[in-house]
């Protein structure tokens, strides 16, 4: 009986150690495997980024290529195992990243394959899940070439250039500098690897930088061309702003209503902060656009119209004769009398109709192929999104809303994003000769 009753406490502590074994059993969970970017094709080196979602963590994690009955090991990391804590803090999603393709599995080829990711849970039960993907492994660089012919640029002016992709490709267009230009199908083509790229050499490049036509495919191969041009470089004009109490207090009541505190930091916030989300703003319009050309002719400058500023000048702001802020104007001012009816400069759709911060009343229009044009300050505004418009409909009256210090219309032309020299799209022979020619088309 003695012998019996003293195995009892060494019973209840066998029962102790099996309920602790199966309650960090039970608290083992599955991890959760989240790409951060779709990855369908890999190359020699493509980035791939997930995260393991796992509130223990997780021990490991391996990933491979799996093609042809074959394993290729391409990544792995482990961490030093917590299995044995009853109440382990939660851990946050681990983030992994590394490269898989050909210069990571000697004997991989080109071809379907599967990408194998696998992760075991950080617990005594140390759960094993996996994430499978199939890929198409594709070692080989897409190739480009350029139509010939003379691109004579000038700065903060729009081009044209025609190409040729080939082989697997999934984006293409050009460069400059840190601005990308997307291209589209080419107008009459029946072959999609026949494109046409709508470019600006923007305000603020800098010297030595030259356009490049690119072909890129998913898994980050790229092949490159140059091609012929000559660049004419210019000096753009600055001129000095005052601001004055009236100004500031107009631009207040409608753009900073409930603003306290000195009015120069209140207007620099305006002219500086507010001017960058709202060029944020105007650049994303770009991904609405037809991927053919809208337009025909000259773009029309507002009738009988002064300038009163002109595309990229630089401003510098002076407030009780201190300078407090630069900018560049990069548009026209267009100025007749009040209200005077506003039209559209050519055929396009309405992408945007609102107020737009520093622009005040805007209207955004949609030309194909990445151009927009943009019409700010107006008192009224007669369309809506979606409205297709012919070139001389009314879409709206002149004004001073937003940052405007009288009535007049702020007009800008936009090549995907980037605001450009609208002189050149008023211009019928330059139209001809710079976009229509080297696209074989006529009016």
């Amino acid at each position: 009986m003695n012998r019996f009753r003293a195995l009892i406490p060494l019973a209840g502590v066998a029962v102790l150690g099996v309920l602790y074994l199966a309650a960090l059993f039970i608290r083992s969970t599955r991890t959760q495997i989240e790409l951060q970017e779709a990855v369908k094709v890999v190359g020699t080196a493509t980035p791939v980024k997930l995260v393991a979602i796992n509130p223990h963590g997780v021990r490991s994690l391996r990933a491979s290529l799996r093609q042809g009955g074959q394993s290729y090991p391409v990544y792995e990391r482990t961490v030093s195992a917590s299995r044995w804590n009853l109440f382990p803090k939660a851990v946050n999603p681990t983030p992994f990243e590394f490269e898989a393709g050909t210069g990571k599995a000697n004997g991989l080829k080109d071809g379907r394959a599967v990408l194998r990711v696998e992760t075991v849970s950080n617990d005594l039960a140390g759960r094993t899940d996996l994430l499978e993907l199939d890929v198409e492994v594709n070692s080989r660089p897409p190739a480009v070439s350029v139509d010939e012919g003379q691109h004579y640029l000038t700065l903060g002016g729009s081009e044209v250039v025609v190409f040729t992709a080939s082989g697997y490709w999934s984006e293409a267009g050009v460069r400059v500098g840190k601005y990308t230009f997307r291209s589209f199908p080419l107008p009459g083509a029946n072959d999609v690897n026949r494109r046409v790229c709508l470019f600006a050499i923007p305000y603020d490049t800098e010297r030595g930088e030259v356009p490049v036509v690119y072909v890129r495919n998913p898994a980050g191969a790229e092949a490159t061309s140059g091609f012929w041009n000559r660049l004419t470089w210019k000096t753009f004009r600055k001129r000095n702003i005052e601001v004055t109490d009236a100004f500031l207090e107009k631009i207040f009541k409608e753009l900073d209503p409930g603003g306290k505190g000195n009015p120069a930091p209140r207007f620099v916030k305006i002219n500086s902060d507010m001017r960058k989300a709202n060029a944020q703003t105007l650049s994303e319009l770009r991904l609405k656009t037809a991927d053919r050309i809208l337009w025909h002719g000259p773009f029309l400058q507002l009738a009988n119209s002064s300038v009163e500023a002109q595309f990229c000048d630089y401003r510098d702001y002076f407030y009780q004769r201190q300078l407090v802020d630069r900018q560049v104007h990069l548009g026209f001012d267009l100025a007749v009398t009040a209200h005077t009816p506003v039209a559209a400069a050519n055929d396009g759709v309405v992408v945007f109709a609102g107020p737009l911060g520093i622009y005040g009343n805007a209207v955004v229009i949609d030309h194909g192929l990445a151009l927009q044009s943009l019409y700010a300050h107006l008192s009224e505004i007669q369309v809506k999104p979606g409205d297709a418009v012919k070139k001389g409909r009314i879409i709206g009256k002149s004004g001073a809303t937003g940052l405007a210090g009288g009535d007049h219309l702020h007009f800008s032309m936009m090549v995907d994003g980037v605001m450009v020299n609208p002189v050149e799209w008023w211009d019928a022979h330059w139209i001809h000769d710079r976009i229509l020619a080297p696209l074989k088309m006529t009016e």
